[in-house]
């Protein structure tokens, strides 16, 4: 058994059995990549990405292949320690040197830094505003925008306390929205975007290496970021994997909402003995989670990507001057004006339904990684309440609510956005290299990534500090 490192040794126990693999098991067991491309397919699809089509053309979409292929890896990996301890990977980072309180920190405020600023609330209230106002929101109408906000994040908050596993419940409501999302975008596109802005945009995904002579490195930093999930998103993925019950979370517990009853949340993971009958089940599990995350959320992210920046070759004029809602709602101007005015509003929906989808899942996830750092690292807090993970989780859920409502009237959406998506980019360096270390320190020889997986997270690592380093340069 290999060392446990800075807190409280694992407990034992038999890794379960994984289900059958077959078609029905699958989507019965698919959930986290589900959630992750419900916020994937957020800002970075419907703001930045057709924001940097329009000013520099389909051929720096290269940047969404490499940003999705890197994330889906590193995905993989910090699933690789949750599959078996049944801990998320940032209980894994607080078990490395200097242990868990350090770390603790230092991932709370890297959450804070990318996630405490809700661009997404704001810009979906926009298209909430546009539709109701019949038009897209001046400057005038801001405190009806701000408004809407407010009504848009405390919905968040609504939908994942129904139902009893908070996971489930967010899983359910994410494959809602990415039916409407896709559905809607992949009718729209094929019936009206012609064959030469179809092969532009295939052609703009494999323009390996093109950048522009003078560029917006703030701007192309954060569609780096946001090509994918992006930063601790991609930290909340092992969370949900947990819950969800992929290998080793299947033996420790869950967040239950306030109507799914106490649910004993073990504060630290189980793992299993590294035998000829463990290492089969492993294999099927990782069957799973491949599945999970290169079909669903690689594949998907792709397609969401490419479906939104599709329409903005197709509708709107290159080089347009965009900023904060401007693409997409010269993309609904653009559709209504050739093909009716029911498609303004149909396409603004779906614009407020990609941006809630984001919204929604890092309302959970953001105090749900709280909660878990406090959960693993503080004994006091596991004792607080008579240790029911739910006032923890109720609590980091109220305190993200408060600061939300003051942090939507700090900047304007798109703004939020980018520092968000900044933030990301540096977050991911971290967690990259971290995994890492977790992996070749915490795991037994047997389950350890191979060198080319191990050579993926450095690549991940240089690819995000390569550019959070030049837009740093470029603004300085």
């Amino acid at each position: 058994m290999t060392a446990h490192g800075q807190l409280p040794p694992w407990g034992e126990a038999p890794l379960p059995a994984p289900p059958a693999f077959t078609l029905r098991n699958v989507l019965r067991t698919v959930g986290p990549g589900v959630i992750g491309l419900g916020i994937a397919i957020g800002s970075g699809e419907w703001l930045l990405g057709p924001s940097v089509v329009l000013r520099y053309g389909a051929a720096l979409l290269w940047i969404t292949t490499i940003a999705v292929l890197l994330q889906t890896l590193l995905n993989l990996e910090m699933g690789r320690y949750t599959l078996y301890t049944g801990e998320p990977i940032v209980t894994g980072f607080m078990r490395t040197w200097p242990g868990p309180a350090f770390w603790g920190w230092t991932y709370s405020l890297l959450t804070l830094a990318h996630h405490g600023w809700p661009g997404w609330a704001l810009a979906s209230a926009t298209a909430s505003a546009a539709l109701l106002l019949g038009r897209m929101p001046t400057t005038a109408d801001a405190g009806t925008v701000v408004a809407i906000g407010y009504a848009t994040f405390g919905a968040c908050f609504l939908i994942v306390n129904l139902g009893k596993k908070v996971e489930r419940t967010l899983e359910l409501a994410m494959w809602a929205m990415l039916v409407l999302i896709l559905g809607y975008l992949f009718v729209l596109d094929v019936a009206t975007v012609s064959s030469e802005n179809w092969g532009r945009l295939a052609r703009g995904f494999l323009s390996f290496g093109t950048l522009p002579a003078e560029a917006d490195w703030t701007l192309l930093a954060a569609f780096a970021a946001y090509s994918g999930l992006g930063g601790m998103s991609n930290v909340f993925i092992t969370n949900w994997m947990r819950d969800k019950g992929h290998g080793m979370g299947a033996t420790v517990g869950y967040i239950p909402t306030l109507a799914g009853g106490r649910v004993q949340l073990s504060p630290h993971g189980n793992v299993f003995r590294v035998d000829d009958a463990s290492l089969a089940a492993w294999r099927g599990w990782w069957k799973f989670m491949k599945v999970d995350q290169w079909a669903i959320f690689a594949v998907g992210s792709i397609a969401g990507m490419a479906l939104t920046c599709v329409l903005a070759l197709q509708y709107v004029v290159p080089g347009s001057t965009t900023g904060e809602w401007a693409v997409a709602g010269a993309q609904a101007a653009a559709v209504a004006a050739e093909h009716g005015r029911l498609l303004w509003y149909l396409t603004l929906a779906c614009g407020f339904w990609v941006l809630f989808s984001t919204q929604l899942g890092i309302v959970d996830g953001t105090p749900r990684a709280m909660t878990d750092i406090l959960w693993s690292g503080s004994a006091a807090v596991r004792r607080w309440r008579g240790g029911d993970v739910r006032a923890v989780y109720y609590v980091a859920l109220a305190v993200y609510a408060v600061w939300g409502c003051v942090a939507l009237n700090l900047a304007r959406p798109l703004t939020l956005v980018i520092i968000g998506a900044n933030a990301a980019g540096v977050i991911l360096v971290f967690i990259s290299l971290h995994t890492l270390v977790v992996n070749r320190t915490l795991l037994p020889p047997a389950l350890r990534p191979s060198l080319w997986r191990e050579a993926a997270l450095v690549a991940c690592a240089l690819f995000y500090g390569a550019s959070a380093a030049i837009m740093l340069v470029a603004t300085l």
